[in-house]
């Protein structure tokens, strides 16, 4: 799995991070996402799709 973030479109609401917080941060400045792991673990694959469906922005994508 690999996951990519678009920063631009991030509008900082957060739910990534509630979903996943070892593989999202937020960015002090702006609330914008910090990816921490682009290559998660196997068992956190259901924690990164539940953040990527959640992401009102659609900023997060997964590929397997």
């Amino acid at each position: 799995m690999k996951v990519t973030v678009d920063q631009d479109a991030c509008v900082g609401s957060g739910q990534c991070v509630l979903a996943a917080a070892g593989v999202f941060d937020q960015n002090d400045e702006d609330g914008t996402v910090v990816l921490l792991q682009e290559n998660p673990p196997a068992e956190r694959v259901g924690e990164v799709r539940e953040a990527a469906a959640l992401c009102p922005a659609l900023a997060i994508r997964v590929e397997e």
